[in-house]
């Protein structure tokens, strides 16, 4: 048996796997304008929006599943946001940018479309609730803020259509 080339495949072996294949410059691009928007978006919440001191949001927050649950979500909470309270209007454009940049992006680059994401629970449980216009206009306004903190965090879930 030829010593040499085994070696020489074993080599090759651990040098493919120690090797990531690079992000294409569209993925980078993408990625560093969702990050822009969504920090842009937490800092006009944080400026814009008075939350009672006291306010904890129960259930815990929703889950990130790529970028169609991303658009679903945020555009969930975006309904529930009434145009009255002070503000807010620059939120809701905002957030309608954020999700129309990821849907576009999705679309031209996705091959796969997967079936439209289910309604998560807190967003579902909100839903339920709209007869509470101000209450749940509150809290849809902080679990956005919550939802991108998450996003940012993961802005790898980006890459999963």
């Amino acid at each position: 048996m030829d010593y040499g080339l085994v070696l020489l495949f074993s080599l090759f072996q651990a040098l493919s796997m120690g090797t990531a294949a690079p992000l294409p410059v569209e993925v980078v691009t993408m990625k560093s304008k969702v990050k822009w928007m969504a920090e842009q978006l937490v800092v006009r919440l944080d400026k814009d929006v008075q939350v009672p001191v006291n306010w904890t949001l129960n259930p815990p927050a929703d889950d990130l599943d790529g970028t169609s649950s991303i658009v679903t979500v945020l555009n969930g909470y975006n309904s529930l946001i009434p145009d009255t309270f002070k503000g807010v209007s620059q939120i809701k454009y905002d957030i309608s940018s954020l999700t129309g940049y990821i849907h576009l992006w999705r679309q031209g680059h996705c091959s796969e479309q997967r079936p439209k994401p289910e309604v998560p629970g807190p967003l579902q449980e909100l839903q339920s609730h709209k007869e509470f216009i101000q209450t749940v206009g509150i809290e849809a306004l902080m679990r956005v803020k919550e939802f991108l903190n998450l996003l940012l965090k993961n802005l790898d879930q980006l890459e999963t259509c």
